[in-house]
């Protein structure tokens, strides 16, 4: 885990906090909707039609000219788009920029997240009054010492148009300081260093790195990742001596394979640096002795098709979290000394039903966060007597992680805890004593009340007879008629689940009425390891019909037993409903409005990846070679038949769509700006209807959109007002 990540865990989404008041008016009183005028025809993309044949067929693709950012052309047509958003956004600019402020006052303008301990020294990022950016900071010895700024991120960020930290390191004897800095929104991090004794910068800079580092115990050699320019892909290890020129670094390693991604970390323990090699169902650990930096890494074990693994050192022993033999995953345990997987014994009984998500290791305890029924739960075992136990938790949907704990001699674990109604809150927990103290909750300014507001989980059974978790929240007093706008969400892909957590910036959507709702759709592993695998390659359909079906049911009456009474409910109807993804949730939006358009009020599709079988089909586009296991590979028939039967932009028809908004940014490393912009530029001139259709590209972002606590805040308000400008809803 890196500095960034442990800041993020021990500020529990400080940063991320949105704000305002709560509305004074009930949810269901509400302005009498405004009546809308029809849009006015959009830009029209020029059309310069390229074929592309394979397999003896042959697609026609009217705008691949957009794939050229330097183009004056290209830029002329993304720049008409945003003046014609700006045009049929401006009756709801009004209640935008209230949106916005509403999102900002929510917010506790001068914060700090709760320090943790390293090394001696407390750390902790505090944001200052109207400030975007935070201010990395640390004290000696205890949280009343004087303060130390590491990195002022508001001063390096304030006069760039983007900027990111990817990362800090401070060295073992706690006086140098190594961090990444991204100016651009590519993902390409840029190395520094600094001296925390005297409080000079180094000269050096180190580009195109992919932003995390390591020291070694010299205290002045850090390992740390190149990138591939062109492709983004981390594919190479180097050693750099702080105070030396980078031309002579020496190259550690180096990934033939651009299906792998390369990452480095130093364990928990101190002892190693670690070489993590990945691809999405492979993986290889290399390792070497931190004090003996010189020596080639050693290989851990082998990759294997189909074996993905983790490693933590502890004492005389690696603990590994491996799915080998067991798809859910399981803890095994091995000597320093044998490495191979012969030599791997269980660690603990094995339950193959639920899912291992992550391990942390103490010096007299493991932590373990495991899924079960698509909750994540935490369990703490005894390296002593191998005695377990379940912290326990009350809400009906939640999300409870490992938290920042970078040193292993404690009996206290912290962990984050949040929900749909509960801001993000960070609790210590002594696994000895089995007692619990919270440490921080987030603030949310605006007397905000956590039981004036409804969680539900349900499991809605899709048309194969499985049962999708998801989890909705509405304020009370929200009428569940049928009449309520609802907003439905979901991503679905590489694994990745969405957990219910709270939002400070939803509360603007929930005091106007709405309700909410999560869905755990196929393609994460919410459910654990087969719910991912029935999501992915030819399964992928999976992934939309259920989307599909949460729709469904959410759109027609359900009813459900209290008691002994039944209680109706209908949580909105088809011309309230909306949809919203980003990125691969983005091509979940894509496919879901070609299958189904008429399901949905409006549809939002935040940088979304559209484009599948084009953009798989080039390997010098970044991160295609690295996804060939999600998607397939289009050089396969097989795999580029399935891919084009969903693929979004290839399968955009003559019929009417509902209100769309497609959002994306120029410098986009992920999913490429005129994925969307072809797409936005198709639909236009192939649909029947006469709804809205609005691309906005930010000029300056990329896939995570604008930088900062508070320009962020504007992606959101945009969504919103959107959202209710199609219900009429201005106020």
């Amino acid at each position: 885990m890196n500095f960034l990540q442990r800041m993020a865990l021990a500020g529990a989404g400080v940063a991320l906090a949105g704000g305002g008041v709560l509305a004074q008016k009930p949810a269901t009183s509400a302005a009498a909707p405004v009546a809308l005028a029809p849009p006015l025809p959009g830009p029209v993309a020029p059309i310069k039609a390229k074929e592309f044949t394979e397999f003896g067929s042959t697609r026609i693709d009217n705008y691949y000219w957009l794939n050229k950012p330097t183009d004056p052309a290209v830029l002329k047509y993304l720049n008409a788009e945003n003046t014609y958003f700006d045009q049929q956004m401006a009756p709801a600019l009004p209640l935008q920029k209230k949106l916005a402020q509403e999102i900002k006052n929510r917010i506790k303008q001068e914060d700090a997240t709760e320090p943790y301990r390293d090394n001696g020294y407390y750390y902790y990022s505090r944001y200052e009054f109207g400030r975007e950016y935070p201010i990395y900071c640390r004290k000696k010895g205890s949280n009343i010492a004087p303060e130390e700024i590491l990195i002022n991120g508001d001063e390096m960020g304030s006069s760039q148009k983007y900027f990111r930290v990817g990362d800090l390191a401070v060295s073992d004897n706690n006086q140098l300081l190594a961090f990444s800095t991204d100016t651009v929104s590519r993902r390409l991090f840029t190395l520094r260093f600094k001296n925390l004794a005297t409080g000079k910068d180094y000269p050096e800079r180190i580009y195109n790195t992919g932003g995390e580092m390591a020291w070694a115990a010299d205290n002045k050699t850090v390992f740390y990742t190149r990138k591939d320019v062109t492709t983004l892909l981390p594919y190479q290890v180097f050693r750099h001596m702080v105070g030396t020129d980078p031309k002579t670094d020496a190259l550690v390693y180096e990934e033939k394979d651009n299906t792998f991604n390369v990452s480095v970390s130093r364990s928990k323990s101190k002892k190693y640096i670690g070489l993590h090699l990945v691809s999405s169902l492979s993986s290889e650990y290399r390792y070497l002795d931190a004090a003996v930096i010189t020596d080639l890494p050693k290989v851990f074990q082998r990759r294997e098709k189909d074996h993905l693994y983790e490693v933590e050192h502890l004492g005389d022993k690696f603990y590994i979290r491996t799915n080998l033999n067991a798809p859910n995953y399981r803890l095994m345990v091995t000597p320093v000394t044998a490495t191979g997987k012969s030599a791997w014994a269980d660690a603990l009984t094995r339950h193959p039903e639920i899912f291992l998500d992550r391990v942390e290791v103490f010096s007299n305890h493991l932590v373990l966060n495991e899924r079960k029924g698509g909750l994540r739960q935490l369990k703490v075992v005894s390296l002593k007597d191998k005695q377990e136990h379940y912290i326990p938790f009350e809400e009906a949907a939640y999300t409870a992680t490992i938290g920042t704990n970078p040193e292993l001699d404690t009996p206290v674990l912290r962990y984050n805890y949040t929900s749909l109604t509960t801001p993000p809150s960070i609790f210590e927990y002594d696994m000895s004593t089995r007692t619990t103290t919270l440490v921080k909750e987030e603030p949310v300014q605006g007397n905000y009340n956590k039981f004036d507001y409804v969680t539900e989980r349900v499991f809605v059974k899709s048309r194969d007879n499985k049962f999708i978790p998801m989890a909705l929240v509405y304020k009370k007093g929200t009428r569940l008629d049928g009449s309520a706008p609802l907003l439905q969400y979901a991503y679905g892909s590489y694994g990745i689940s969405m957990d219910p957590t709270f939002s400070a910036a939803r509360l603007s959507l929930l005091n106007r009425g709405f309700v909410y709702a999560l869905c755990n759709i196929r393609g994460g592993q919410e459910m654990g390891r087969q719910w991912f695998e029935d999501g992915r390659m030819d399964h992928k359909i999976n992934s939309f019909n259920d989307f599909i079906d949460c729709s469904e049911y959410l759109t027609h009456p359900q009813q459900e037993t209290v008691g002994k009474s039944v209680v109706k409910k209908q949580y909105t109807a088809k011309d309230k409903l909306f949809a919203l993804g980003g990125s691969a949730g983005g091509l979940l939006m894509g496919a879901v409005v070609n299958m189904r358009p008429d399901l949905y009020k409006g549809v939002i599709a935040a940088v979304p990846f559209v484009d599948v079988v084009t953009t798989m089909s080039d390997p010098s586009i970044p991160l295609t070679t690295s996804e060939y296991d999600q998607w397939g590979n289009p050089a396969n028939e097989e795999d580029f038949k399935y891919m084009l039967s969903y693929s979004p932009y290839d399968n955009v028809e003559k019929q009417a769509y509902p209100s769309m908004l497609v959002t994306t940014g120029l410098h986009d490393s992920q999913v490429q700006y005129y994925e969307p912009a072809k797409w936005v530029a198709k639909l236009r001139a192939t649909k029947t209807d006469k709804h809205l259709l609005l691309l906005h590209t930010d000029m300056t972002a990329g896939h995570g959109g604008a930088s900062g606590r508070f320009k962020s805040i504007d992606d959101t308000a945009r969504q919103y007002a959107f959202m209710l400008l199609l219900l009429g809803k201005l106020q």
